[in-house]
């Protein structure tokens, strides 16, 4: 029966899944496409497999039938939103993305992209917000920390960078990107902390002042000169897009399988513990 033969090629392109064979996958998917459309599990394993290949349009499409066949599913809202934003439609990106979360509030990986998205369109205020609200949700979500960390850092408040480089690194040890980025926070904090030395009496009153002065001018070159550093470095160290795992789809088995793999050379990420996938989202 045609059902039987729909749930077979949907555990064998799981299966594929987990042996990170994509293509395999893609044509399991396909077939099953073909003999049943109105699936939402099958179009959701589809988006997720040309998600993996990088072929974003494809993605974007099937996570949208998945929103027409089940317009309540929260994780194909979000990821929808997460595949818009690589696509740079930032605006049908953010609406995905507030619709899942208003269905389901505890995804963190919606305010997480939220993020990401806000953050494109150079929204920094209302990027911070977003990672603040996921790491409320999940406060071991080491990329939201690394990600908010960055984004104090390019709003010269080097204080609460280091506070979430410390934490993005004690979630994941010997992480790079986090041990740069406490390196890189508290030179910044070194270098603009005044010296006090102490004022004899005889020294002019003004003297004080003009030191300020010249502290502050300083401070000021200091951060012109190396704002543009920064901003350079801080991109190489943003994490990308993550996707939610539903637990019923008939990708999750085979994605599950994956958790705690480290990133391949490619640069993308398997799934990871809590649901989610990671693939980079470099500007």
């Amino acid at each position: 029966m045609v059902p039987d033969k729909v749930e077979r090629l949907c555990r064998r392109a799981q299966q594929a899944i987990a042996e990170r064979d994509w293509d395999k996958a893609k044509q399991g998917y396909l077939m099953a496409l073909a003999m049943r459309s109105d699936l939402p599990d099958v179009h959701y394993g589809l988006a997720t497999v040309y998600f993996q290949q990088r072929e974003l349009t494809s993605a974007a499409h099937h996570f949208r039938e998945v929103t027409r066949l089940e317009p309540n599913r929260a994780g194909a809202h979000i990821n929808l939103g997460a595949v818009l934003n690589l696509l740079n439609q930032y605006d049908e990106a953010i609406a995905a993305l507030r619709r899942g979360i208003q269905l389901d509030p505890q995804r963190v990986e919606g305010y997480y992209n939220l993020g990401l998205v806000y953050r494109r369109k150079g929204q920094a205020d209302l990027a911070i917000t977003a990672y603040r609200e996921a790491i409320r949700l999940n406060p071991r979500m080491a990329d939201a920390h690394l990600n908010l960390a960055n984004l104090y850092l390019e709003r010269e408040n080097a204080r609460m960078a280091l506070n979430h480089y410390q934490q993005a690194a004690q979630l994941r040890p010997n992480w790079d990107k986090a041990l740069e980025g406490i390196e890189q926070a508290k030179a910044i904090l070194e270098d603009t902390q005044p010296a006090s030395p102490a004022q004899s009496p005889a020294q002019p009153a003004a003297a004080s002042v003009i030191e300020s002065a010249q502290f502050r001018e300083r401070c000021r070159g200091h951060r012109s000169a190396a704002s543009e550093d920064r901003r350079r470095r801080n991109r190489s160290r943003f994490e990308g897009t993550l996707l939610c795992v539903d637990a019923h789809s008939w990708v999750a088995v085979g994605a599950r399988q994956l958790f705690e793999q480290v990133r391949d050379r490619s640069g993308t990420l398997a799934f990871r513990a809590g649901g989610s996938q990671a693939v980079d989202d470099q500007d």
